[in-house]
């Protein structure tokens, strides 16, 4: 396809989506990878600049791995969340807060545009409590585990995302919430981006990671397009697993809840995130009400 003809492509899509709102989570490689990080930052702002209002979600798993084990601490999961004490909530401050969030606004204004980093914190932007203990089996014994600060969103105030949106502004939230003590909460990245888009009325929830996208159980067909009932059922039959089900079920529930579309794309592959919004086929899944 001539250059020209991708161009008249994007076109009415362009125009259907200015003025409108999209959350996009960062994850998978683009946190450890510069290059990658850059690229998906470049259309971000392309994105911010024909008239689309984005806010980034992101993570930073691999990285806080990193570092404990540079502190000679060896991280814990239950259930897939990270067991977060005192030590490992610090150290996840330190690398969300203090090193990603400040890298992904750096890149930000080094392509033109204007970042914002922020936390749940900031403005009481995610209020969430502590998550109760998880139950696990070891043998044929019930155990339960105290998960630390890990928290389970309660609520989200998007009156300081509204203002920095309206302003011209791409707010970097780093996944870090409050609760009603004041004490800061560690919370999965994937279900932060869904409540914020819900609580936004975003157009669209836009998950950047490593795979292209939902797939069948052979792993060989990549779904462009799936309803809710579609994604459900793939899960209930196990075909959508591990590290893909925090990220289809934020989806999924941010379309229940009045999010226009979800989209699932790998972010490791350059302009995925405009092929995927710009073109009649896309690149990774789309989910979608029926």
């Amino acid at each position: 396809m001539k250059r020209e003809d991708v161009l008249m492509e994007a076109l009415p899509y362009i125009q259907q989506f200015h003025g409108s709102t999209m959350v996009i989570k960062l994850g998978g490689h683009a946190m450890v990878d510069q290059a990658i990080l850059e690229d998906a930052i470049r259309d971000v702002v392309l994105l911010q600049l024909v008239g689309i209002k984005t806010l980034l979600v992101h993570g930073g798993g691999p990285e806080i791995t990193a570092k404990m084990k540079a502190f000679g601490k060896e991280p814990k999961f239950v259930s897939g969340l990270r067991v977060t004490d005192t030590d490992t909530l610090e150290v996840a401050l330190m690398v969300l807060v203090g090193k990603i969030s400040t890298s992904i606004v750096s890149l930000i204004a080094k392509c033109g545009a204007r970042g914002v980093g922020l936390s749940g914190n900031d403005g009481s932007l995610i209020l969430a409590r502590r998550m109760d203990p998880k139950r696990i089996m070891v043998g044929d014994v019930v155990h339960e585990v105290d998960l630390g600060h890990v928290g389970e969103i309660e609520a989200v105030d998007p009156s300081v995302l509204t203002t920095l949106l309206e302003r011209g502004y791409i707010p970097v939230i780093s996944p870090i919430a409050i609760d009603r003590g004041g004490k800061s909460l560690n919370i999965n990245a994937d279900t932060a981006a869904g409540e914020i888009a819900i609580a936004l009325g975003a157009q669209k929830l836009i998950s950047m990671t490593d795979v292209d996208g939902v797939m069948d159980a052979q792993r060989t067909k990549v779904y462009r397009r799936l309803t809710l009932p579609e994604a459900d059922a793939m899960m209930a039959a196990g075909v959508i697993s591990e590290g893909m089900i925090p990220k289809v079920t934020s989806i999924t529930d941010a379309v229940r809840r009045g999010v226009e579309s979800g989209h699932i794309i790998n972010g490791n592959e350059g302009h995925n995130l405009l092929l995927e919004l710009f073109t009649d086929e896309g690149v990774g899944t789309m989910v979608v009400q029926a």
